[in-house]
């Protein structure tokens, strides 16, 4: 991991922190994983917003001031307000992304569930969905959410990853374990 990357990591890690505990204090964890499915949707289909969080020509105040009418206007709790604001406050909203994954995994191991990255050459019916997600809790022991994409450079099959894990049945992957096996034999 780069030095920036394991940098914004820590700093993200000890806000989660702070605000799980929180959250799980004031029995708000629910509350708090709706703020996480809105923020991160805000941050994936909003380019303004991932400029307002990265930039550092914008002042701490005009970013603050940002910050908190997009947190009232999507409704998120206060506890959460307050957090954005105080990332506004120490420059500190550009690990935004970093602390929405972070949250989203400690709730998720609160829950006792586990996500698999799952890329396939098609999008995955809800019968396959939950099929799949059957099959791999029996082989994880927690429940699993199915967090899909679709690669259509895979010819066929899946690759999966879950936590450390990662199981590649691939048409592409197969295709390429054949080509550097002919290479070897001649």
């Amino acid at each position: 991991m780069s030095e920036p990357a394991s940098i914004s990591s820590g700093i993200a890690q000890r806000y989660a922190t702070a605000v799980f505990q929180i959250a799980k204090e004031s029995k708000t964890l629910a509350d708090l994983e709706s703020g996480l499915d809105d923020l991160s949707t805000a941050l994936a289909e909003s380019a303004e917003l991932r400029d307002l969080i990265s930039s550092p020509v914008i002042s701490r105040e005009d970013q603050g001031k940002a910050i908190a009418q997009i947190a009232d206007k999507m409704g998120l709790q206060q506890m959460l307000k307050n957090v954005l604001g105080l990332m506004a406050e120490k420059r500190r909203l550009f690990v935004l992304p970093q602390l929405v994954e972070q949250l989203r995994a400690m709730l998720a191991e609160e829950k006792g569930e586990v996500t698999a990255e799952v890329v396939s050459a098609k999008a995955l019916t809800k019968t396959q969905s939950e099929k799949l997600s059957k099959t791999l809790a029996a082989r994880v022991g927690k429940d699993v959410k199915i967090n899909a994409a679709v690669d259509e450079s895979l010819i066929g099959g899946l690759v999966v990853k879950v936590g450390s894990k990662m199981i590649d049945t691939s048409i592409a992957s197969k295709l390429s374990s054949l080509q550097n096996a002919m290479k070897e034999v001649g």
